[in-house]
């Protein structure tokens, strides 16, 4: 039925319905009504009172009928106007006045918009929905009827509504946008776009829809054209056009994907792998993004450069970043039509050549600043998309792999940087690292592995150039150093790993060999030294000995035993081996490992050190001297370069015998064992001073002399056997330290004569006071024999009666040599030399009164105890020997303190310096005139010569 209503009341009635959500009755009073109640009138009404959180679905089609002017007057609708029937017109008109209805359009309201009032309505209904109830979720029910009504609905609802939508309702709502819809709206492109992905990836479990994220926000984000016509730090090159496709949205975009691999690259590798560039977009059906020809190319190629630049920035070294930088990689080639990429696994295994692929002007040290600034400007030749790039990028990753696989972590950029920076000394370093891990970690036993190990290093160097050329230019990450180092160093691993075989049949006996000779076997010392630095024992057999010796012999063509190094290593083994049989510590603490051997200044005092710590070490000379000759045969010994050097230190290396010698005569002397010593003095070092072109040294003489000064003391060693030496110790231990410094005199410098012969003239005075006293008490006990024989004792000789029963006294025998007195008592008759030499015993008794005979027994027999040995037929000879130890003498040299037969000749002329000249004693000459009488009497008889004439004694 019809109304009859005044417009005032009608426009307060439609107030009421749109209060009450009386969507029905609004209609059916519009449709009736519609000169009074005009669309603008309504849509004022409905934007001023309708309740924001009435469901759009309950008045859109009301909407869509008023746009259409399709509304119907139902006639079965009853329209109840009691809320206004009773009111006064007055009344009523006074309330309308009163009514503040919104308008339509306001100062936000875009220009494109114009005089579309339900473009406008549905616009700033759409805010206040937002704003007031907060049911973003119920716009896009409200606004898609009218997408093909206006661009500005469309844009609005796909470009803002539904990426805050999903931003905040569908896919990360326990952490939403707090911005209102037309707020977001306002925010710059960049602080919008970080919004939109601040909770992309923010967690594991979302990596794998981060792709989903780009698709369904950025994506339709896109679709507004305004956004693509503000340039804001263009990645593009400026061509004076404002309008030329470029989005700095998108822009935004492509920096946070390269902070992302910056960050997280597990993030941005998911979103290259997921997302294929802003062509790939999710608009929920609701349309499509039109991009221009020039925006297309621009966002691909963009998005391209944007992955690019990501692999190069990934942060960590762990195989599956590299492994996913090399997915960015391959997706890119994908995206822009390039030559496409092998699988992963296969690319690392076959290791291509890439390196013809690659121009020359990209490896430079110039480009290596592209790799850390500017990655997403278009002229940077690292990032922009293209073959070249691809294969270079390709390349690196690669290499970081192998780097990183090899237990040498390496990122991207960092294998760019030794690539493009060609600093020799940096790559020199990463591959020695490299190479010093692969050997302390690779298996010991697998040959492939070792063989698959120096192909990849040699590939790191030239990235397959080799294969192309031999002549090819490296361009690798090792590409400044020379294949012959690798190869070193590759060579030293597989010795250091014992793989003996397989370095033999690459490096001797391949027919091109990778190294030439010289450079072959200096490796090979190198490496057999280094195994026998680090070994902690000095048994041969044992440890880095072992392997030193392996080492030597894996090449026996390029090293046979007969080669200078082959025999220097053996004889080092062989004298660190012979270290091995004695107890040794050279510091406290420590004991002695192979290394101190062959970096000691001074390796001979080793054996010092050993005689120290093992007693009666000193026996084994023959031993100490082999190891010293070995210790020179492999280099350890070497002469002084500095003049006047410490003898102790520098030394010629063919004195090294001498000195052992002094070593072990030191060291028996300080364990008391003087007969050793003596043995050692008068045998090894006389005889090695007088060998042809011998070199005088310092250790001899003074370890002689040392020698003639020691004394006997109480825990001296006792001698096990006499020959013809003294029975009496103490003669015999003089008679033998006079002999000590006999050689001390021939072979010590002249200026230390005196101090020798000083020590001579003490000895030879102790020597002469202890023969003087076993004289007298032998003179006494033939002084108590001869007094027996007038009471009936038997007379020597065998003289007696033959009621007498015959016993031979001792007998006193003085030989040269040692002068050693015999006193055996023997039951045979005396012969006639014995009855010589019993009648010489007392003849210095019968003949005391002659001192007339003095002067002629000097100058016929000379000095009886000299040490030149006089012309007289005394003298040492025949079968009078005198004290016959101190003719060692004999050949010291004439001249020096009196000594030889210048001194007796000068006693004969009285041509002596103030009474110093040294007489003979005249008991030694009476008893050598007379020995030589009773010799020169009875020599016929048995042929013998006679003790007189001239000559000096025979030596025993």
């Amino acid at each position: 039925m019809t109304l009859s209503l005044s417009p005032a009341k009608l426009v307060l009635l439609a107030v009421h319905f749109a209060v009450q959500a009386d969507i029905d009755s609004l209609a059916v009073l519009a449709a009736r009504h519609d000169t009074v109640l005009r669309k603008d009138l309504v849509l004022r009404i409905l934007l001023t009172y309708l309740p924001e959180t009435l469901q759009s679905n309950k008045y859109v089609g009301f909407l869509e009928n008023l746009e259409k002017g399709t509304l119907s007057e139902n006639t079965s609708h009853d329209v109840d106007a009691s809320s206004v029937e009773n009111l006064a017109e007055e009344d009523a008109t006074k309330r309308v006045r009163k009514l503040r209805l919104l308008p339509l359009s306001s100062k936000d309201t875009p220009k494109e918009v114009g005089d579309d009032h339900i473009t406008s309505f549905l616009v700033r209904r759409s805010y206040k929905v937002d704003e007031e109830a907060g049911l973003l979720a119920e716009l896009p029910t409200l606004l898609l009827p009218f997408m093909d009504h206006s661009p500005y609905v469309r844009t609005l609802l796909i470009s803002t509504i539904l990426p805050l939508l999903r931003r905040n309702c569908e896919y990360h709502p326990e952490d939403p946008i707090q911005y209102t819809l037309s707020a977001f709206q306002e925010l710059p492109d960049r602080v919008a776009i970080n919004l939109l992905l601040s909770q992309t990836g923010a967690r594991e479990h979302d990596l794998p829809v981060v792709g989903r994220d780009l698709r369904g926000m950025i994506g339709p984000w896109l679709l507004d054209e305004k956004k693509w016509k503000t340039r804001r730090h263009s990645i593009a090159p400026s061509n004076g056009d404002e309008d030329d496709g470029i989005c700095a949205g998108y822009d935004e975009v492509l920096r946070w994907l390269t902070t992302q691999a910056s960050k997280n690259w597990k993030v941005a590798v998911s979103v290259v792998q997921q997302w294929n560039g802003p062509g790939d977009a999710d608009l929920a059906g609701w349309g499509e993004l039109e991009l221009t020809e020039q925006q297309q190319d621009h966002v691909q190629r963009a998005y391209a450069q944007a992955a690019l630049a990501s692999a190069y920035v990934l942060p960590e070294a762990s195989s599956e970043a590299i492994e996913g930088a090399y997915s960015i990689v391959a997706q890119v080639a994908s995206l822009c039509d390039l030559e496409p990429l092998p699988p992963f696994s296969s690319t690392v295994t076959l290791l291509p050549p890439l390196a013809e692929q690659i121009s020359e002007d990209i490896i430079s040290t110039k480009t290596a600043t592209f790799m850390r600034n500017d990655l997403l400007k278009s002229p940077n030749i690292l990032t922009t998309p293209s073959n070249v790039t691809v294969a270079f990028l390709e390349a690196l990753v690669i290499s970081a792999h192998l780097l990183t696989q090899a237990g040498h972590p390496c990122t991207i950029r960092r294998a760019g940087e030794l690539a493009l920076l060609q600093d020799e000394r940096d790559q020199k370093e990463q591959a020695t690292k490299l190479i010093h891990h692969i050997s302390h970690n690779g298996p010991k036993t697998d040959d492939k592995f070792w063989i698959r190990a120096r192909n990849e290093i040699l590939w790191l160097r030239d990235w397959g150039a080799e294969e192309i050329s031999v002549d090819a230019t490296p361009r690798g990450v090792f590409s400044k150093l020379k294949k012959e180092f690798l190869e070193v160093e590759v060579l030293k691993a597989l010795l250091s790993n014992t793989r003996y075989s397989l370095a033999r049949s690459l490096y001797e006996d391949s027919p091109d060999r990778p190294l030439d000779e010289k450079v072959l076997q200096d490796t090979v010392y190198a490496t057999a030294m280094t195994a026998y630095d680090n070994a902690s024992n000095p048994n041969r057999t044992r440890g880095g000995l072992k392997r030193c010796d392996e080492i030597i012999k894996a090449f026996p063509e390029t090293l046979p035993k007969s080669h200078p190094l082959a025999k220097k290593v053996e004889a080092l083994l062989q004298a660190t081996h012979a270290l091995s049989e004695y107890r040794l510590v050279l510091k406290q603490g420590e004991p002695f490992t192979p290394i101190v051997l062959r970096v000691h200044s001074d390796p001979i005092s080793i054996i010092g050190k050993i005689l120290e710590q093992n007693p009666k070490s000193y026996t084994r000379l023959q031993d100490f001297l082999g190891l010293g000759s070995r210790m020179v045969q492999a280099g350890l010994v070497k002469p002084s370069t500095v003049p006047h050097s410490p003898s102790s230190l520098c030394h010629p290396p063919d004195q090294v015998s001498q000195r052992i010698t002094a070593m072990c005569i030191d060291a028996a002397l300080t364990e008391e064992d003087f007969e050793t010593a003596y043995s050692y003095v008068v045998t090894r070092l006389e005889s090695s001073s007088s060998s042809p072109g011998q070199q005088q040294d310092d250790y001899s003489w003074r370890v002689a002399l040392q020698a003639g000064k020691h004394r006997r003391t109480s825990k001296t060693v006792r001698p096990t056997h006499y020959r013809t030496s003294s029975a009496n110790p103490e003669i015999r231990h003089l008679e033998q330290r006079i002999e000590c410094l006999s050689v001390a005199l021939r072979i010590a410098p002249p200026a230390t004569l005196q101090e020798i012969l000083n020590v001579y003239r003490r000895a030879e005075e102790e020597l002469d006071a202890a023969i003087k006293a076993e004289e007298e008490e032998e003179d006494e006990w033939d002084w108590k024999g001869d007094s027996m024989t007038g009471s009936g004792t038997i007379m020597p000789g065998g003289f007696a009666s033959s009621n007498t029963t015959l016993v031979q006294p001792r007998t006193k025998s003085i030989i040269s040599g040692g002068g050693r007195r015999a006193d055996k008592e023997e039951e045979a008759p005396m012969s006639l030399f014995d009855l010589a030499r019993a009648t010489g015993l007392t003849a210095p008794k019968n003949l005391s009164a002659l001192s007339g005979l003095q002067r002629a027994a000097g100058g016929a027999f000379g000095l009886g105890r000299g040490i030149g040995g006089g012309g007289g037929g005394g003298g040492d000879g025949g079968a009078t020997m005198g004290t016959g130890t101190r003719n060692s003498t004999d050949s010291a040299r004439s001249g020096h303190g009196g000594f030889g037969g210048s001194d007796t000749m000068s006693s004969h002329d009285g041509e002596g310096n103030n009474g110093q000249q040294q007489r003979a004693r005249k008991r030694d000459q009476l008893k050598n005139a007379a020995m030589g009488t009773l010799v020169s009497g009875v020599g016929w008889l048995v042929g013998a010569p006679g003790g007189g004439g001239g000559g000096g004694g025979r030596r025993e």
